[in-house]
């Protein structure tokens, strides 16, 4: 049974069913492969075009593999006030990449997001399901030695892999 089959025999093959199924995709690969929403489709008897409108229109959902660790700062009004762009810099200067990108171990994926609703304790970053408040550049270096290294190959290494296995 594939990975889809599984989802739907889960949730059941109703097409308004299709954004928690995603939920689970995302939950499981860290993304939305699209090998899966090339199955799902069909499968669910929605048009593909439909599946990746909902797909990258939310921003829970990516369609590019994320790192292990997804890092939101948060760019509203109090965050931003209180620091969250120079929060931003720190982290991107300490993974090596920029905002929307995965660093070279695979371990963090750097975003920025709305509110989150804790503008008590601007500047706010979440790191996976963690909230954390008053965060400085100093206090996000140890935030982040708190979480392992990725272990995941890049998919495309993973997927070689794969194919050489089968062969």
């Amino acid at each position: 049974m594939s990975e889809v089959d599984e989802l739907i025999a889960h949730w059941g093959k109703d097409a308004e069913i299709l954004i928690e199924i995603l939920h689970e995709i995302q939950a499981r690969h860290n993304y939305l492969p699209p090998e899966l929403l090339e199955e799902l489709a069909p499968k669910l008897d929605v048009p593909k075009s439909v599946v990746y409108s909902v797909a990258t229109f939310y921003n829970a959902f990516s369609v590019e593999p994320r790192g292990r660790h997804c890092i939101g700062v948060c760019t509203g009004t109090p965050c931003h006030v209180k620091g969250a762009p120079s929060i931003v810099r720190a982290i991107a200067r300490h993974l090596g990449c920029k905002v929307g990108e995965t660093d070279k171990t695979g371990t963090f994926t750097l975003l920025t997001t709305g509110c989150v609703g804790t503008c008590g304790l601007a500047p706010v970053v979440v790191i996976d399901d963690e909230m954390y408040g008053n965060v400085t550049q100093t206090s996000i270096q140890r935030l982040l030695k708190k979480y392992p290294a990725g272990e995941a190959p890049e998919p495309a290494v993973a997927a070689k892999a794969a194919a050489e296995d089968t062969e």
